[in-house]
């Protein structure tokens, strides 16, 4: 039994450790921000109904991508204001 515990903590920190990577992917993000967003959505909601990551961690990384979404949007805003 503590062995499948660990083994699905692993898992999830292994999950978690490739989407947030994914979030911080700038040049993505900044390239194609609907694109990156949507992908952001989709792995969030694979490793919810995977049962990887529970109700309030998806809440927490759809409002992470979300925040990213209107990061990229206010860079790209910005820099078209700037030239």
């Amino acid at each position: 039994m503590f062995f499948g515990h660990c083994e699905r903590e692993l898992t999830k920190a292994t999950a978690m450790t490739h989407w947030e990577t994914m979030l911080r992917d700038k040049t993505a993000l900044l390239a194609k921000p609907g694109a990156h967003h949507k992908a952001l959505l989709k792995r969030a909601h694979a490793l919810h109904q995977d049962q990887v990551i529970d109700r309030d961690d998806l809440c927490d990384m759809l409002e992470l991508a979300d925040s990213a979404l209107a990061f990229a949007v206010e860079s790209l805003l910005d820099i078209e204001s700037d030239e």
